[in-house]
């Protein structure tokens, strides 16, 4: 034991583990930067790898969809009737195209043929009133007269299309506007979930498609653009400039800024999500506000009459049987 103890304070041995250990720390401290292998380049290539690779299925399925509805070209015929007749210039407004647009009419074909309707519909509908008037002379009304009809059926024929063209957009924005704080809460869990916001777009349009076509077309859309226009700024743009709706608008001026200026995007979708939630409540709210006013005259002329009938006629009976 005396020989251990005395092997353990030689100052020869302590040197040498004390030596030992300095050159092993020495070491390792060399070599654990060379075996700690960090995974954050690999993950970077990857995401690129996977944003290329989203870049050009989303451009593929543009150029699909492209065949069909957004790149078609006008027709040869429609296309030469509008420029003989120049009706860019005498038949089209300036909210027209934005119009056609927002009634999810695109492309050069769109608006050729909106030129063209506006065209044929008031010159078939003053055919029509002066066969009318042609068939049916029994019809004793001064030349005025019938000359009104015939502006009348003109001015008619130049309005359709655009009553057409109107009615078709509210519709389209009424289905956006009811499927859009669902969008917005799908788009919430997958950004927060860690997607990127084409990503999210993507899949948020492939699953509101059951509640709202229109706005899975548009998100679709806007994914796309996302992919290959050089400014994202203007893919949300025109998402906006698209559906024409302020909570769009919103959300996409929100989008820009946290583009911009590197904002958190996660707590701005949440509140325009409950905004949008509060929106779609007040305008059912004030539906139903307003169905008292709107009950009213149908109750008098329908119902009123059938109750005093039912109350009135036992009554009336009695009276006729006791004379």
């Amino acid at each position: 034991m005396s020989g251990l103890i005395q092997k353990a304070t030689d100052p020869t041995l302590i040197a040498a583990v004390l030596t030992a250990i300095a050159v092993s720390a020495t070491i390792v401290t060399i070599a654990m930067p060379l075996l700690d292998r960090s995974d954050m380049r690999d993950r970077m290539k990857s995401v690129a790898l996977e944003r290329d690779r989203i870049r050009a299925r989303e451009r593929e399925r543009l150029n699909q969809q492209a065949k069909a509805s957004l790149r078609s070209t006008p027709g040869t015929t429609a296309k030469r009737i509008v420029e003989q007749f120049n009706l860019t210039k005498w038949l089209s407004s300036e909210t027209s195209t934005e119009k056609l647009m927002q009634a999810g009419f695109r492309g050069p074909k769109a608006e050729t043929s909106f030129l063209v309707a506006r065209l044929i519909a008031p010159l078939a509908l003053i055919v029509l009133a002066i066969l009318y008037l042609l068939l049916h002379p029994k019809l004793n009304l001064p030349l005025m007269g019938k000359a009104m009809i015939v502006i009348v059926a003109a001015y008619l024929g130049i309005k359709l299309p655009e009553i057409y063209l109107s009615n078709t957009k509210s519709k389209r924005q009424a289905s956006m506007r009811a499927a859009f704080p669902d969008a917005l809460d799908l788009m919430l869990i997958c950004v927060e979930s860690g997607m990127s916001i084409e990503h999210a777009f993507r899949k948020v349009a492939g699953e509101i498609g059951t509640s709202s076509v229109p706005m899975a077309e548009e998100l679709a859309l806007t994914t796309a653009e996302l992919s290959y226009l050089p400014d994202r700024r203007m893919a949300y743009e025109n998402f906006a400039r698209r559906t024409g709706l302020d909570s769009v608008k919103s959300v996409c001026t929100a989008l820009i800024q946290a583009e911009r200026y590197g904002t958190p995007l996660g707590q701005a979708l949440r509140v325009l999500a409950q905004e949008s939630r509060d929106q779609r409540m007040n305008a059912a709210e004030k539906k139903a506000a307003s169905l008292p006013p709107k009950l009213t005259v149908p109750m008098i002329v329908f119902f009123m009459p059938a109750l005093f009938i039912v109350i009135l006629t036992p009554a009336m009976i009695q009276i006729f049987k006791w004379q």
